[in-house]
C-alpha cells in the first residue's frame, strides 16, 4: 500500500504537467441534426412577380442606353440669339484678319444612336462660298459621256489616260472633284486606286453619288455644290463668307437646314434621328446658338449695317 508521501508526490505531479485540449471529435452529420437553416427567398404572389420582371427590364434598358447617344444629343443651355445678333458679334470678333479668310460656319446639333447610318449628301447653297471646282471624268473614250465632259468644261477625262495621271502625280492631281461614268465603272475597279483616291475623298462611289448615267447633269450639280457628312453626331460645313449681308447668310441657313430635315425624314423607316441645334461660329470667334430670328435685339441696329465692308 502507498504511503501518504508518495500519493501526495503523484498528485503533484499531475498539477504541473501540461493540460492537454480535447479533441473534437467528428460526428456523422446523419447521427446530428443539421444546424444551418436554408433560406429560400419566398415566391410571392404572381403581382410581385410582375413587378419584379418590369424593374428588370428597366434597368437592363437604362444601362443599355447609358452610352447609346453621342454628347451632342444634349442641347446646351447657353443663351440663344437671332440671326443678325449672331452676325454682329462674329463680325466684331474678326476685326483685324482678312476678310477673304474669314467664313461663317453652322454647325447642327443631331440627336443619333452611335453606330446607325449617317446623313450625307451634296447641296448647292443659293449663294455658293468658292467657285474652285475642277471636276474629272472617268469616261470611255470618243463616247458620248466623253463629249459632255469637255464641252461641260471638266479639266481631265478618259480612261487609260486619266489612270495613268493619276498613278504619276497622286500628290499634285488638277482637279478636286471626280465622278465616273457607269459604262466605266468596270475599269476603275480594275485600276486599283482606291489607295490613293480614298484618303483624299476623291473615289467614286454609288454612296457618295458619283458614278452617274449623266455626266452632264451631274457636273452641272457639282459645280458650285458641296458636300455634307455627319460626324459624331453633328454636321459641320462652311455657310458663307464674313462679307455676306443677313439676307444671304440667311437664305444659306435656311436652305441646309431644309435639306438636314429633308433627309431625316427619309432615314425614318432606318432610325430615328432629330434636329436640336443650329450654332452659328466664324473661323476664330465663338459659337452661338440660334433661335430661329432674324431681327436683332437692339433696335438701334438694322440688318443694312451688317452689310457693310469690315
Amino acid at each position: 500500500m502507498a504511503s501518504a508521501n508518495q500519493c501526495i508526490a503523484s498528485l503533484a505531479r499531475l498539477s504541473l504537467s501540461v493540460p492537454m485540449r480535447p479533441v473534437n471529435t467528428t460526428i456523422p452529420r446523419f447521427l446530428a441534426p443539421s444546424i444551418v437553416q436554408t433560406r429560400c427567398k419566398s415566391v410571392g404572389s404572381v403581382a410581385m412577380r410582375a413587378r419584379e420582371r418590369e424593374k428588370e427590364k428597366l434597368k437592363k434598358k437604362r444601362k443599355q442606353q447609358r452610352f447609346k447617344e453621342y454628347k451632342y444629343a444634349t442641347p446646351s443651355k447657353e443663351e440663344q440669339f437671332s440671326l443678325c445678333d449672331a452676325m454682329r458679334y462674329l463680325r466684331a470678333a474678326e476685326v483685324g484678319r482678312p476678310p477673304s479668310s474669314v467664313t461663317y460656319e453652322l454647325a447642327l446639333k443631331i440627336r443619333t444612336p452611335k453606330n446607325s447610318p449617317v446623313l450625307r449628301s451634296r447641296i448647292r447653297l443659293p449663294y455658293p462660298i468658292k467657285n474652285d471646282t475642277r471636276i474629272a471624268v472617268i469616261c470611255k473614250e470618243g463616247s458620248g459621256a466623253m463629249h459632255d465632259a469637255r464641252t461641260g468644261g471638266a479639266v481631265a477625262f478618259g480612261e487609260e489616260s486619266l489612270f495613268e495621271l493619276i498613278k504619276a502625280n497622286p500628290n499634285k492631281l488638277p482637279f478636286n472633284r471626280l465622278i465616273c461614268h457607269v459604262d466605266s465603272e468596270p475599269a476603275l475597279k480594275k485600276a486599283n486606286l482606291g489607295r490613293i483616291l480614298g484618303p483624299k475623298g476623291l473615289m467614286p462611289s454609288l454612296k457618295t453619288n458619283t458614278i452617274t448615267k449623266s455626266v452632264k447633269s451631274l457636273m452641272h450639280e457639282m459645280v458650285g455644290a458641296e458636300n455634307y457628312r455627319e460626324r459624331i453626331g453633328a454636321i459641320r460645313m462652311p455657310i458663307g463668307n464674313i462679307q455676306f449681308t443677313p439676307k444671304m447668310l440667311a437664305e444659306n441657313v435656311k436652305t441646309l437646314v431644309m435639306a438636314v430635315k429633308e433627309n431625316i425624314a427619309n432615314m425614318e423607316d432606318k432610325v430615328k434621328k432629330d434636329l436640336i441645334e443650329v450654332v452659328l461660329t466664324s473661323t476664330n470667334g465663338p459659337g452661338f446658338s440660334l433661335n430661329g430670328g432674324f431681327n436683332p435685339s437692339d433696335e438701334k441696329i438694322q440688318p443694312a449695317h451688317l452689310s457693310t465692308a469690315m
